[in-house]
């Protein structure tokens, strides 16, 4: 039995929504904190609770930028206006 590829993994939990990713990490925590894991197994629930919990934290920014770009028009419905990712680098 072979394991997939770290790429392979990575594109799996970037592919998860973000409920099934949180769902996920919290079934990791569950587990880590029964006491019933072998060092090993501690290891490798931390390894990809660590990748689950950077996937969440991407999803969430994403999400935030979507929500700061959303503007309403001249008829109030809301539409998402484009950003400027040099505006930060303008303020400082």
């Amino acid at each position: 039995m072979s394991k997939p590829s770290k790429a392979a993994e990575a594109a799996r939990l970037d592919s998860l929504p973000f409920e099934e990713a949180m769902k996920r990490l919290e079934t990791i925590v569950d587990a880590m904190e029964s006491d019933e894991l072998s060092l090993e197994q501690l290891l490798a629930r931390y390894e990809e609770g660590m990748k689950l919990a950077r996937v969440c934290q991407a999803k969430i920014a994403d999400a935030e930028l979507k929500i700061q770009q959303l503007e309403k028009n001249a008829e109030g419905a809301l539409t998402l206006k484009p950003v400027a990712l040099d505006a930060e680098d303008d303020a400082g």
